[in-house]
């Protein structure tokens, strides 16, 4: 969350600072400042929006600088998020004069004499006789991104329909290409405000047709059937096995996958809960039944079916430290199955506490999960709110485990659950770059 706000605020301050090397400061009059703001929420809107757009293309380098793909498809919201507000201003900018115009208040402006044709060069001619066309596309397909925009952030549009519409923003984003190209000042493709818009308009782009054409840069797609379905229904959880075919090149504990059981349905993204050996090529996933495809999951899926899975993606892989603290929340419990499946199978010298906290847990998957902790030698404590009046928190987290400001702490499970464990051991001491979050949203 912190390296995503830093990124954000150094996308919005490094455009600015470069407009401004560009363009002084416009007069205290109506239509200096109204000039300006066009151009600076124009340039915030198609910046954000190009840099959403690479993101959406699930870059390998995003994947790895950002700390896995969970906090991309963070950034890339918070982007589209920005991009929105900035092209809302500029569709402000653009309109508030008019309203003005039509009330009375102001008069209606008038363009400046033309030079003649012949005094304008090839190119300048070409985008003045492109203006109005830029104009009303941008006008139009503006509309199209605000709609689309606002279904993916809208938590109960459903996800399967999100799906299926939210790759439609391409058309839309390149149109505003177009129309950014076509109306930007001219003066400032020779500066390097110019220079970092043409190579955003361009990555943005080529991410764009890479999207349309269903290539997704850092890893392929590969088959795989379902081998075992098992179905824990006082929980609320199913449990896949898949034999992956040719092409799975394995994958890290803590990290996930997209999975498609049925295409019109898109993909989901699931934890994979299983270490990887490559004698079985078998992958496990285990789905909550939280809305209506994964309540579904249990009728709808059968031994012998086929499923796509794409990935492995993610860095929550337990890399930093050998005294570690895990928090799984919930359904979050499963990003730390294949973890302690992997270290039952070969001895380790780390000292590691799980705190599973949950509304309740059956006695077969509190046995299961007690002894998947003792063979991993992790000291596994369980924090049932159904049974227990007092919840996890902080306080409660330092109390069970006293040595805990010496670990290095690994959380899965709500994400305000996690922000406010993250916030309280901060402030009792914990540095901020030793708590590690799994931000499993991915809109």
């Amino acid at each position: 969350m912190k390296n995503n706000k830093l990124l954000l605020t150094a996308v919005a301050v490094s455009l600015a600072g470069l407009w401004l090397l560009a363009e002084p400061l416009p007069a205290l009059e109506l239509i200096a400042i109204r000039n300006a703001l066009l151009q600076i929420t124009g340039i915030f809107a198609i910046g954000a929006m190009s840099i959403a757009m690479v993101l959406a293309a699930r870059p390998k380098v995003a994947d790895t600088r950002l700390g896995g793909l969970d906090k991309a498809y963070r950034l890339h919201k918070w982007l589209g998020v920005g991009g929105l507000a900035a092209g809302v201003l500029h569709w402000l900018a653009v309109q508030t004069p008019k309203w003005l115009s039509s009330l009375g208040l102001i008069a209606r402006g008038k363009r400046g004499p033309r030079p003649p044709q012949e005094v304008l060069g090839a190119v300048e001619q070409f985008f003045r006789d492109q203006r109005h066309t830029a104009e009303q596309v941008g006008e139009i397909c503006f509309y199209a991104a605000v709609v689309l925009i606002a279904l993916a952030l809208i938590k109960r549009f459903p996800y399967r329909l999100f799906a299926k519409i939210h790759w439609l923003l391409v058309f839309p984003y390149l149109a505003l290409v177009f129309h950014a190209v076509i109306l930007a000042r001219r003066a400032y493709w020779t500066q390097p405000i110019g220079i970092v818009l043409a190579v955003l308009l361009l990555a943005g782009t080529l991410s764009a047709l890479s999207v349309l054409r269903g290539l997704r840069w850092p890893r392929g797609k590969v088959a795989a059937t379902i081998t075992s379905l098992t179905h824990h229904p006082e929980a609320g959880v199913l449990e896949t096995r898949l034999r992956v075919e040719e092409g799975w090149k394995g994958h890290r504990p803590g990290q996930f996958a997209f999975v498609t059981f049925h295409p019109e349905e898109g993909h989901h993204p699931f934890t994979i809960t299983s270490a990887w050996d490559p004698a079985t090529t078998e992958l496990v996933f285990m789905s909550k039944a939280l809305g209506d495809y994964t309540n579904a999951l249990p009728q709808r899926l059968k031994e012998g079916d086929r499923a796509v899975i794409e990935g492995p993606y993610g860095r929550f892989t337990f890399d930093e430290g050998e005294r570690q603290i895990w928090v799984g929340g919930g359904i979050g419990i499963t990003a730390f199955l294949a973890r302690l499946e992997e270290l039952a199978k070969a001895p380790h010298q780390q000292s590691i506490d799980l705190l599973h906290s949950a509304n309740d847990l059956d006695e077969q998957a509190r046995q299961r999960l007690q002894r998947a902790a003792d063979a991993a030698n992790v000291r596994l404590h369980l924090v049932l709110t159904g049974q227990d009046a007092d919840r996890l928190n902080a306080q409660r987290l330092r109390d069970m485990v006293p040595d805990w400001d010496s670990a290095s702490f690994w959380f899965c499970g709500p994400t305000a659950f996690g922000q406010s464990l993250q916030r309280d051991l901060v402030a009792a001491g914990l540095p901020s770059d030793r708590f590690h979050q799994e931000l499993f949203e991915m809109r």
